[in-house]
């Protein structure tokens, strides 16, 4: 494995902004959140941060660029193990549920994103993620002719909206009558309808 480079100084700080700024936005929202009490959670000078960031939205962007979950998940999507398509899409949504499960802030970020910017950052994390997941995906739909998407594009946005969905419901029906009808396998339950439908 390569070695990092040691960062600069400048580079510290800039993360050492971004980290502050995270969490705040988690505790209170990116809108309830100044710039001012940025600086201050990272022990900084107002004028300082502007030496690094022009904006407060552009502080986020550094954020999806640097601490968005695609980073962890997407090299274990890549590694995922099946020797069917089937196994191949339980096992890689196993992992990233495991993997957003380490770190919480992963979802509310997400959720910021949808919610507080409708999306407008995906184009930045699209433009590193494309390159990388759809030729994985185009070889999975060559090598095997059970999957009758052809598509590999349309491959992906379903199980990013896999993901999606099952956090969200996830959300919704956790301690709740729902939720303790829900089979102890959920996640490969969950797979299951997406890989084959509801219908028999």
């Amino acid at each position: 494995m390569p070695k990092k480079e040691p960062q600069t100084k400048g580079e510290v700080t800039r993360l050492t902004i971004e980290d502050a700024a995270l969490a705040l936005f988690m505790k209170q929202g990116y809108h309830a959140t100044s710039m001012r009490q940025i600086a201050e959670q990272a022990g900084l000078a107002l004028g300082s941060i502007y030496n690094h960031f022009a904006s407060k939205d552009e502080i986020f962007e550094a954020i999806i660029i640097d601490k968005h979950p695609y980073k962890k998940v997407l090299p274990a999507i890549l590694e995922a193990q099946g020797d069917s398509a089937e196994e191949f899409f339980k096992n890689a949504l196993h992992i990233v549920i495991a993997e957003l499960g380490k770190e919480p802030y992963y979802i509310n970020l997400m959720f910021i994103e949808f919610v507080e910017f409708k999306g407008k950052h995906a184009t930045i994390m699209l433009r590193e993620i494309a390159p990388k997941i759809l030729p994985v995906m185009e070889k999975i739909i060559q090598t095997r002719k059970s999957i009758r998407v052809t598509n590999p594009a349309m491959l992906v946005r379903t199980f990013f909206g896999l993901i999606i969905s099952y956090y969200i419901t996830e959300m919704i029906v956790n301690n709740s009558v729902i939720g303790d009808l829900m089979p102890k396998d959920t996640v490969d339950a969950y797979a299951d309808i997406y890989l084959h439908g509801i219908l028999k």
